[in-house]
């Protein structure tokens, strides 16, 4: 366990530092890039294309309006339980557990300790420590089960469901820097699908618009009302 913590904190600090050298790279040869886009396809096309990529630039902006969010109520809420809870500097450490919120598994672990850090030098007994392990597993499962699908989700219009398994799947696969890129590549699937006729269903499977009405029963409907007809002119005949 304590190679894995090792291992996924040192994982954590390559991303941190080595992500502005990606952020510089792409601002370097954004024109490069944006050219190489343009001339993968037909010119008939370009204008699909930049309505592809200013719609990407666009989800992309709303996820990290989105995280801020998330990042907002749950300092909200790790600031208030530790006031209630009387732990010294509530606030301080409510935001900076926020902040850690955002780097997954390590992140949520440093959040935590600190608090209880905090309560072990300036309380006695237990009960304080005890009270901040409930209050943070409770903010955990209302950020896991509710902001992050609701909120942050909802910024790129991706559904709960959708979003939940594919940072599963995008932790499964690439770590922590999974986690991160996970619902931003989705949103972008989405926005390529929408554009696709071929794959509009997926983009609709992806998507948070819930349909009123099951397309099986009126197909079922359209079947048996195309039988009837068969059936009539058949005697007819």
């Amino acid at each position: 366990m304590v190679g894995q913590t090792l291992g996924t904190a040192v994982t954590t600090l390559m991303v941190v530092f080595i992500l502005p050298v990606y952020i510089f790279l792409l601002l370097f040869y954004k024109v490069l890039l944006l050219n190489f886009l343009y001339e993968s396809f037909v010119e008939e096309n370009s204008t699909q294309v930049a309505d592809i990529l200013k719609q990407t630039k666009s989800a992309i902006q709303s996820y990290m309006i989105g995280l801020l969010i998330e990042a907002l109520i749950v300092a909200a809420m790790n600031s208030t339980a530790l006031l209630i809870l009387g732990v010294k500097y509530a606030v301080l450490l409510g935001l900076i557990g926020a902040l850690l919120n955002m780097l997954p598994y390590i992140g949520g672990i440093i959040a935590i300790a600190l608090p209880l850090l905090m309560a072990t030098v300036t309380k006695t007994g237990f009960s304080t420590q005890l009270g901040i392990i409930i209050a943070y597993i409770i903010i955990q499962f209302i950020d896991n089960n509710f902001l992050i699908p609701k909120i942050v989700s909802s910024k790129v219009q991706i559904n709960a469901l959708v979003s939940i398994i594919i940072v599963l799947l995008g932790g499964a696969l690439w770590g922590v820097a999974g986690m991160f890129l996970s619902i931003p590549f989705v949103a972008i699937l989405k926005i390529i699908c929408d554009r696709v006729d071929d794959m509009k269903p997926l983009g609709k499977l992806l998507g948070d618009e819930i349909p009123t009405k099951h397309k099986g029963l009126i197909w079922g409907r359209r079947k048996a009302k195309a039988s009837l007809s068969e059936a009539i002119i058949s005697n007819t005949k």
